[in-house]
């Protein structure tokens, strides 16, 4: 085959179209950016459509506006806050705002964080810190800290726990029952624990532990046992759902034991990936050990996130949606999303193929099902055939231990996700269905199981 001049490339088109891309070596020469630019474009045209990814709770669609303010401003580090105070300025305002939203009681403080992964690294870095005071002060050993959580949390806190050498104290599930309460925790409480990790809004099936039980198992502990356990809400995912779709439900800082709550202001904050946000009760809650005060740039700062430098950007987007959309756009949009989440519901139901994982509970924009019965065929075999006949990346996962006999399906229902699509994926999973059943299920070499978890 004649090889293809470059001159020929620059005139009539991608000079890739029979040439190996650069993958292994660092390049000798450069390109030119149209090459650049088509090679990096046709690699992604092979990746899955972000419109039917409902496996990824992560925002894949914002305003035109909101892109314009996030690409005129990605040359902005946001840690050069003698250079940018009012990005600054406008980090203080979303923590602000989202304290209030959470029923803060006071002055409080938080930070920007690079998604829930390390505000939960840092609030539970601040749960440990507080907990050796308390210890340090009563004459007490600070060797043995641990912490109590569910086994359906995300994997961040197992590697909180793992980093930052914290006994996990993981209280199992049950195949009836996929959050933890009040009576699953008391036992696994003691003199050590440096705190309890309750989650609103699992990525296993969207609801929340019982967090007003477990508050209230807290405080009865303190009283009886003069032991001062704080709780952390892991609301990375349900964050901005609850406040909007049940205003009345109390699982924030309206509970007393209730220090510090992490939320992911690229899920359900409308953002794209990544931001998060750590908020505290008070600013007391905050060990003052993790706290560093730094010249820098010409400006003396406080600062305890991991990360330094990092862009502006989704800082910058957070307010224009909190701005943007309020108390009044968020709970519309919530409830456009539960509300077409419930009609996928009904039509699965409807099918008599499947059963829905608590529908009628308080839950995230989901739905959460599994077969009803043996067919010949289970749930990886449904998600493979709506992947690879129909494009919908909807995971298929079994459960945390003591679960982990259940294998459960998912589809989270966005923004972006109109009625059209609702109607047009409960025909392709009913497709899907009929399938399946006609073929007598899928043979292992055709599956390819590649979601073994929930998808975040």
């Amino acid at each position: 085959m004649t090889a293809i001049s470059d001159a020929d490339a620059a005139l009539f088109g991608n000079r890739f179209v029979t040439s190996e891309v650069p993958s292994r070596q660092f390049p000798q020469t450069g390109m030119t950016a149209q090459d650049a630019m088509r090679l990096v474009a046709e690699d992604l045209a092979l990746e899955g459509d972000p419109t039917r990814n409902l496996a990824t709770f992560v925002t894949t669609w914002m305003e035109p506006e909101a892109q314009r303010i996030i690409a005129e401003n990605l040359h902005r580090n946001f840690i050069d806050h003698a250079e940018y105070p009012r990005t600054a300025e406008i980090e203080q305002r979303c923590i602000r705002m989202i304290a209030d939203l959470f029923h803060a009681p006071g002055e409080t403080t938080g930070a920007r964080t690079q998604g829930s992964s390390e505000a939960i690294m840092l609030g539970g870095l601040s749960l440990k810190w507080n907990w050796a005071k308390r210890r340090k002060g009563a004459g007490a050993a600070t060797a043995s800290p641990n912490l109590v959580f569910g086994g359906d949390v995300h994997v961040v806190w197992e590697k909180f726990c793992r980093y930052f050498d914290v006994e996990p104290r993981i209280v199992p599930l049950r195949p009836d029952r996929y959050t933890i309460g009040p009576d699953d925790v008391a036992d696994h409480i003691d003199e050590n624990t440096i705190g309890v990790a309750a989650v609103l809004g699992t990525t296993f099936t969207g609801h929340k532990d019982d967090i007003v039980g477990i508050n209230d198992l807290l405080l009865r502990i303190r009283g009886e046992r003069g032991l001062d356990v704080p709780l952390h809400v892991d609301a990375a995912s349900g964050g901005f759902v609850w406040p909007f779709l049940y205003p009345d439900s109390a699982w924030d800082f309206r509970l007393e034991q209730v220090r510090s709550i992490n939320v992911s202001g690229h899920k359900f904050g409308l953002v794209y990936p990544g931001i998060g946000w750590l908020i505290f009760r008070e600013r007391s809650d905050l060990a003052e050990d993790l706290v560093f005060k730094e010249n820098y740039l010409g400006r003396t700062d406080s600062t305890f996130t991991l990360n330094f430098s990092t862009g502006s950007s989704m800082v910058l987007a957070q307010y224009y949606n909190l701005v943007r959309y309020g108390r009044a756009g968020y709970t519309y949009i919530m409830r456009n999303m539960q509300a077409n989440a419930r009609v996928l519901g009904d039509k699965l139901t409807e099918m008599g193929l499947f059963e829905l994982i608590g529908a009628h509970d308080e839950q995230l924009p989901l739905v959460a099902f599994r077969l009803a019965a043996d067919n010949g065929y289970d749930e990886f075999d449904v998600a493979w055939q709506l992947s690879a006949e129909r494009g919908w990346m909807v995971p298929a996962y079994t459960m945390p231990p003591d679960a982990q006999e259940v294998t459960i399906m998912r589809a989270l229902v966005k923004e972006t996700m109109s009625r059209e699509h609702v109607d047009t994926l409960a025909r392709d999973i009913a497709q899907a269905c009929a399938t399946l059943a006609k073929k007598g299920g899928a043979h292992e070499s055709e599956r390819r199981r590649i979601v073994t978890g929930p998808g975040h």
